[in-house]
């Protein structure tokens, strides 16, 4: 059973939402908070986390929603990258004769700890011009589709950060199997963003690479491959 939901600033109604009567009334992340009418579960991962009310219509939802899974996609590539290139820059730089990306303290080049001009500009601009192309289709999927279609079913229907790419057919066909992929995505990205901060906070902070300081960590591999 549905019935339908004013979303409202003020006095002023934005928008009609149709929520199932089923969902529960207060967030489940915050559990004394109440669950914004436009949470309905919709999208995986969705605890009814939105204190600040950020999302007032469903437009911006959508939108949050797709910037949210690009931070996490991008989060994740870097809560690898980081402690990867603290174990292998330094060997690689010298197998290829180049001068290393690490600093004296091993620690890689970032904004807190410098060194981003040791990067050199044409991987700069490789990295710019590969985001700007992802971006630029991500923007032609959501802004060409109906974002106030909400059924899932509905061959319009668009999924937030969904760009068709899967070469390897790991996303399943069936729709549970869908959501638990979209879940684990989401869950793993936002644990990223956390691990990719506090790798930085970390680094400026201590002054020390994440890998010399916490080597229980990463040191068994590293030893494991030379």
């Amino acid at each position: 059973m549905t019935h339908p939901t004013t979303v409202t600033i003020g006095n002023a109604p934005l928008a009609m939402v149709t929520t199932p009567s089923s969902l529960p009334k207060y967030s489940k992340s915050i559990p004394f908070l109440r669950r914004p009418p436009l949470l309905t579960g919709e999208f995986a991962g969705d605890v009814g986390f939105d204190p600040l009310n950020l999302a007032k219509n469903r437009e911006q939802l959508v939108y949050m929603r797709e910037a949210e899974v690009k931070h996490a996609r991008l989060a994740m590539l870097a809560a690898a990258g980081w402690p990867t290139s603290e174990l292998f820059d330094k060997p690689l730089a010298a197998d290829f004769n180049m001068a290393p990306a690490l600093d004296s303290a091993d620690r890689v080049p970032s904004l807190l700890n410098g060194g981003m001009d040791t990067i050199s500009p044409l991987w700069w601009g490789f990295c710019l011009g590969l985001t700007a192309a992802i971006d630029l289709r991500g923007i032609q999927r959501s802004r060409y589709s109906d974002v106030e279609i909400t059924q899932k079913d509905d061959d319009n229907y668009y999924l937030p950060g969904d760009y068709g790419f899967d070469p390897l057919n790991f996303y399943p066909s069936d729709k549970e199997g869908q959501m638990r992929m979209q879940l684990a995505e989401i869950k793993h990205g936002r644990l990223s963003m956390i691990a990719v901060t506090g790798f930085a906070a970390q680094e400026a902070v201590s002054k020390i690479g994440v890998v010399d300081e916490t080597p229980v960590f990463f040191e068994p591999v590293h030893l494991g491959i030379f």
